[in-house]
């Protein structure tokens, strides 16, 4: 899961603007500076987008590798028994 927050550096330290509720006491982080007034904020919109996109897929391909995943073909046979759709 990619979550992003707000936060500020001062004196060496990282001061987070808000606390996720779901985050664990030792989780990863990864932590871009920015330039004031050198990002246009929708900018940093599509960016965070992409970072979200990118770690959806992570999950999706570790579940893979993970063995929970199923091949098209039962997946299409399981729609068309449920739904009534035949060839």
């Amino acid at each position: 899961m990619l979550r992003t927050v707000e936060g500020v550096y001062q004196n060496g330290q990282i001061q987070l603007t808000e606390l996720p509720p779901d985050v664990s006491d030792r989780a990863q982080v990864l932590v871009t500076f920015i330039e004031a007034g050198k990002i246009n904020p929708e900018q940093l919109r599509q960016l965070i987008e992409q970072l979200e996109t990118i770690a959806g897929i992570q999950q999706g391909l570790a579940e893979v590798d993970a063995g929970k995943a199923r091949p098209i073909g039962d997946f299409i046979q399981d729609i068309e028994q449920n739904y009534g759709i035949s060839d």
